[in-house]
């Protein structure tokens, strides 16, 4: 049996069966559901979606409901997770798959899981990666400026990320954010909301969050995990245990130790809003200077490279400028695009080898007191250069650079 949209010539299929559909990647969904038995159909699937917080909100929620007692899948841009069990979902990956992602649903009915908490990217949506899974509850963080390479216009990115709420039997959604005035126009009526003006959590558990993860928009993670697990009638208290049983998670605001007296973080923020987020959390608790390494992804969203370059040179006091995957694109070419938004009074520095970059930050930029924060990579593993993956990690680049080394790519 063959599937596809397009009909081909009677001389060509034989005796194939061949069945024409409108959308070939939806059946295909639908297909790997049916092949490992429908397992969403036998847990409560929980789908994250947003510009910024995917990651966090998803750990936030899987941290509540296991702490509860209910057994809980995880599937985010740094891995799966099934009970204690970590998958590795590849480089440069959100959503599995259809094949794949259906592959860890089946693994986590199997090991006897009640609930899964899926990272869903607008990509995932657009591309029915998502298709044949059923959503118990879908979560909105937030909808800024990212992805218009793909999506072209701000509001077809924000319906592509409304229809995780076609899909799910109830919807949670951020009132703080720009996007919920369009949002709750297409929401069902009694869709739930969260706030930071209606902040539930008790004192140690903001105590916690802050010592973490600082900054309101994480507290705003937090409050979107906490409104979606009452729903399922997890108690209150059970939740703020949940989210103080919670560690650090790689890449998010990410402390590096050292014995010089600086403050070193790496943070995946890549999009404007989450740079604008972490620069100005970091800010207001430096001692000294903010400097920041960042650079943009080749191939992907032109319009928000200056938006970045702007946002940097406003809330950092020096800005090293530098690779961030940059695939087919040179480099320096991007670097130049992102300096077309940089103030020209700011202390900018441009180095596109990343891991000298990060090693001049460190080294010749930073003194005593500084806070020197590494954005764009957190958690991944590689760094793509014309087709290739290469090894890399933001971490490790700052744990050579105090010890006087330089993270090399030798890409050629």
């Amino acid at each position: 049996v063959v599937v596809g949209e397009v009909k081909p010539a009677a001389d060509w299929l034989g005796k194939i069966t061949y069945v024409k559909v409108a959308n070939s990647r939806k059946v295909l969904g639908c297909l790997a559901a049916n092949w490992f038995g429908n397992p969403s159909r036998k847990l409560a699937v929980i789908g994250v979606t947003g510009t910024d917080g995917k990651t966090t909100t998803c750990n936030f929620i899987y941290s509540i409901l296991n702490f509860s007692g209910h057994k809980t899948g995880l599937v985010t841009s740094i891995n799966a997770k099934i009970g204690d069990k970590s998958l590795d979902t590849g480089f440069h990956v959100t959503n599995p798959e259809q094949l794949e992602l259906q592959k860890i649903l089946k693994l986590m009915v199997d090991a006897g899981c009640e609930f899964a908490a899926i990272e869903v990217t607008s990509h995932g949506l657009d591309q029915e990666r998502v298709a044949g899974v059923g959503f118990k509850a879908g979560l909105i963080t937030n909808v800024t400026h990212e992805h218009l390479d793909y999506h072209k216009t701000y509001d077809s990115y924000l319906l592509t990320k409304a229809k995780l709420m076609t899909i799910s039997d109830f919807v949670v959604l951020n009132k703080d954010d720009g996007s919920y005035r369009k949002l709750k126009r297409m929401a069902p009526a009694d869709h739930l909301t969260f706030s930071i003006h209606d902040n539930f959590l008790d004192k140690k558990t903001n105590e916690h969050l802050a010592q973490l993860f600082p900054g309101n928009y994480n507290v705003m993670n937090a409050l979107g995990a906490a409104v979606l697990c009452r729903k399922f009638s997890i108690l209150d208290e059970n939740i703020n245990s949940g989210l103080r049983a919670i560690r650090k998670i790689p890449g998010r605001c990410e402390k590096v130790g050292n014995t010089r007296g600086i403050k070193l973080i790496v943070d995946f923020a890549h999009t404007p809003n989450g740079l604008k987020s972490v620069l100005a959390v970091l800010k207001a608790s430096s001692q000294g200077k903010l400097v920041c390494v960042f650079g943009c992804a080749g191939e992907r969203d032109l319009l928000k490279r200056p938006l970045m370059g702007e946002i940097s040179s406003k809330l950092a006091d020096v800005t090293v400028l530098t690779a961030e995957d940059p695939r087919y694109e040179d480099v320096d070419r991007i670097i130049a695009q992102i300096k077309k938004g940089v103030n020209a009074k700011s202390k900018v520095i441009c180095i596109p080898e990343r891991g000298e970059a990060v090693w001049y930050a460190i080294n010749k930029v930073a003194k005593l007191g500084d806070t020197v924060v590494i954005c764009g990579k957190g958690h991944e593993k590689s760094m793509a250069y014309k087709g290739i993956e290469y090894p890399w990690s933001d971490r490790k680049a700052v744990k050579l650079a105090l010890e006087g080394k330089i993270f090399k790519v030798n890409h050629g």
